[in-house]
């Protein structure tokens, strides 16, 4: 089974979630950090489970019924997550 290897950039993203709902919805904190979480740890046995990403070696997967999106990467043995993204925020 693969293992889960998480970019600086994505545990920076989950950081910034959840100091904003802990901010603005303190009861959503604990319950979509989970969610990201077990959606996350899903892609070790169902790695292609999202679509091709913007990026050329990418893959995306929405984690409903959150806003956010898991930005990753899969190879042999891992599956790399690259960002965590609000939906409604601009990529670049």
């Amino acid at each position: 089974m693969r293992r889960i290897c998480w970019a600086p950039a994505a545990a920076d993203d989950l950081e910034d979630i959840l100091n904003y709902l802990g901010e603005h919805h303190p009861s959503l904190v604990h319950p979509t950090i989970r969610k990201l979480y077990d959606v996350a740890r899903s892609l070790k046995r169902f790695p292609n489970r999202g679509h091709n990403g913007r990026e050329e070696g990418t893959r995306e997967l929405t984690v409903a019924p959150t806003p956010y999106i898991i930005v990753y990467g899969v190879e042999p043995e891992i599956v790399h997550i690259f960002r965590v993204l609000h939906a409604s925020r601009e990529r670049r």
